[in-house]
């Protein structure tokens, strides 16, 4: 682990722009080591004295979140409160959240939709319920224009003290992208990541993040959502890369792409949105599509993060308000899930206060 978040600072530091000066640079890896060190020496981000939080499942305190959810007129006021919650607390960060929202319902992006869509797709069921406060879920222009906004704000709140959100993001994403390299290279038997699949790819900023870490290896952003992968097209066509990022609509469960295709397959924040049964679906289909030697990648929440468990009760309520399967995600054993598919060498760790990366490998 000292490893990883030692290399993470070396990325943070090394992933600025051309533009940043000697100082910005330095400032950045006192972030890295404000966030990953104490007067003893190396630390990891802290956990819990709970396997999950005390506001998730069964417990007496998730079922009164679960009624104050279940009555109508409330719930709606509850969504509207955590949008405002959200947005306000992203301004305040300083990520331009409605200028970012304007600048895509503003765009082009349109004409990238028809090109991109599956007419034929059957969305599973869960997909069509409202979350994250729209009324729509992801199948909406709103939603893929706020999408990119609401992930940086995620990189802020998870490092509060970094100076800026690139900053942050270049922690939180440099702390996983090393976790990933480090499992492969100490596990795969020597196997290049020559392809790259990242499922719910979102608007592609993970994927973006994947791309650039690996750049010699082709990398596929697969989403269900239309509406962000015409997002995540739009803006690619504007960079020039070495292996141009290729965009799939399509179910992660069933992706319908070839077995054995695949040397990294990656999921950036996509299971705490899904139920359980589903979150198996996506890990057996990972499973299949990936090489012998294949690293899968899952990068969520932390039920075990101290930050997470000690969440005031209005945050933790706001949240699970917009999140209709948090309960089953917390409850599910991803990691026995991850060994029941097939894999070996599963391992997790805190790679920044918040969230958590779960790696594991395709035997040979």
């Amino acid at each position: 682990m000292a490893a990883i978040l030692a290399r993470a600072g070396a990325t943070a530091a090394g992933g600025l722009r051309s533009g940043g000066d000697v100082r910005r640079r330095r400032n950045m890896v006192a972030i890295v080591a404000a966030t990953t060190t104490t007067g003893a020496g190396p630390a990891v981000p802290k956990e819990g004295s709970l396997e999950r939080p005390a506001w998730s499942g069964e417990t007496p305190l998730s079922r009164l979140v679960g009624a104050l959810i279940a009555f109508k007129p409330l719930y709606s006021l509850m969504k509207l409160a955590s949008r405002e919650v959200i947005i306000r607390t992203a301004e305040k960060s300083n990520v331009p959240w409605r200028e970012m929202t304007k600048q895509v319902l503003e765009s082009d992006v349109y004409e990238v939709f028809d090109r991109i869509r599956d007419l034929n797709l059957v969305y599973p069921d869960y997909y069509l319920n409202p979350f994250h406060a729209y009324d729509e879920g992801n199948l909406s222009w709103l939603a893929a224009a706020e999408a990119e906004p609401a992930t940086m704000s995620i990189a802020k709140r998870a490092i509060p003290d970094a100076g800026s959100i690139e900053e942050a993001n270049q922690i939180v994403r440099g702390n996983w992208l090393n976790a990933i390299e480090e499992h492969h290279l100490k596990n795969s038997g020597n196997c290049q990541i020559n392809d790259i699949l990242d499922i719910g790819c979102s608007v592609g900023v993970s994927t973006r993040y994947l791309a650039e870490k690996f750049p010699s290896a082709r990398t596929v952003g697969l989403d269900l959502s239309p509406y962000f992968l015409a997002v995540a097209a739009h803006k690619e066509e504007k960079l020039s890369r070495q292996n141009p990022i290729r965009w799939v609509h399509a179910n992660g469960e069933a992706t319908g792409l070839p077995s054995n295709s695949f040397d990294l397959v990656s999921l950036a924040y996509v299971c705490h949105e899904c139920p359980a049964r589903a979150i198996t679906g996506l890990v057996n289909e990972a499973f299949r599509l990936l090489r012998p030697g294949g690293t899968i990648a899952l990068t969520d929440n932390s039920p075990k993060s101290k930050v997470l468990q000690e969440l005031s009760p209005v945050l933790f309520t706001l949240m699970k308000s917009t999140e209709p399967f948090l309960d089953e995600y917390y409850m599910l054993d991803l990691e026995e899930t991850m060994r029941q598919a097939g894999f070996v060498n599963v391992h997790s760790i805190l790679t920044d206060p918040r969230h958590r990366t779960v790696t594991a490998t395709v035997p040979f």
